[in-house]
């Protein structure tokens, strides 16, 4: 949805700035040449529509591109850090600048840490968007064996914070396991079910990452499908802005307003 979004309004600016400078290098010259007294010549309806939308539409489309973008969480896999209905804004500059539709790098400025959670499209799916946790980085040997993570060797260390109880949507997950996984730098909340799932050793490859989402006994993550590429990166998720589940009591969760996310 957002890619199509993205598409949309690249050629929306395109189009209307195209427009606008047609007009100013062709005729409005012309018009002005043959107007009638001191009144100043009218635009023809394109070109007013054009002048007036162009400014707005290229304003939002470098915001989107190069500041921030906003993103709807479409599913469970990362609760209870995110939840479904969430409105989150992503950072679009901390892992390079990207061209719009194409995400082609163009500045580099920083790469993702252990911890991040990132938007990004997923190998085999190149239209959608998902978000997950960064849990491995290039070099690194990733471990998952009885809901625990080892990172080269290393076992993260966990609470038991009791049993989670799910709301709207994420009824589904009431009753699983909540526990703080405590990843250097970025301690996270994340769900564990009785079985555990996706179960195995990885070693990260150079230029690609491991990442998992933090509801782990459903998140369709590399587990299951292999490393994330760091040229399908979208970037940061930093804040939910916006929370909105009409499965829920509570349509608008006005709590999660400003939620940073871990």
């Amino acid at each position: 949805m957002m890619v199509w979004f993205e598409t949309i309004l690249v050629l929306a600016t395109l189009l209307t700035g195209l427009v606008w400078l047609i007009d100013k290098l062709f005729f409005a010259k012309k018009r002005s040449a043959d107007a009638i007294g001191d009144e100043p010549p009218k635009d023809p309806p394109l070109v007013d529509y054009s002048k007036a939308f162009f400014p707005v539409l290229a304003l939002m489309l470098g915001l989107r591109s190069f500041v921030a973008e906003p993103f709807r969480i479409p599913s469970g896999s990362m609760m209870p850090t995110l939840l479904i209905g969430d409105f989150i804004l992503v950072n679009k500059y901390d892992y390079g600048l990207r061209w719009p539709i194409t995400n082609k790098k163009f500045l580099s400025i920083g790469e993702p840490q252990r911890g991040d959670v990132v938007v990004f499209h997923p190998p085999g799916n190149p239209r959608e968007d998902w978000i997950k946790r960064v849990i491995g980085l290039p070099g690194d040997v990733i471990s998952y064996r009885e809901h625990k993570v080892s990172i080269n060797g290393r076992e993260l260390p966990y609470r038991v914070d009791g049993v989670y109880t799910g709301v709207g949507q994420g009824l589904g997950e009431t009753g699983d396991a909540l526990l703080t996984e405590a990843l250097p730098g970025h301690p996270h909340h994340v769900l564990e079910r009785v079985e555990s799932i996706g179960e195995g050793n990885w070693t990260v490859p150079a230029g690609q990452y491991f990442v998992m989402g933090d509801n782990r006994g459903n998140s369709e993550d590399s587990r299951f499908w292999g490393f994330l590429p760091e040229a399908n990166l979208r970037g940061r998720a930093m804040i939910v802005w916006l929370n909105v589940d009409f499965s829920a009591d509570r349509k608008v969760d006005w709590s999660r307003i400003g939620t940073r996310i871990p």
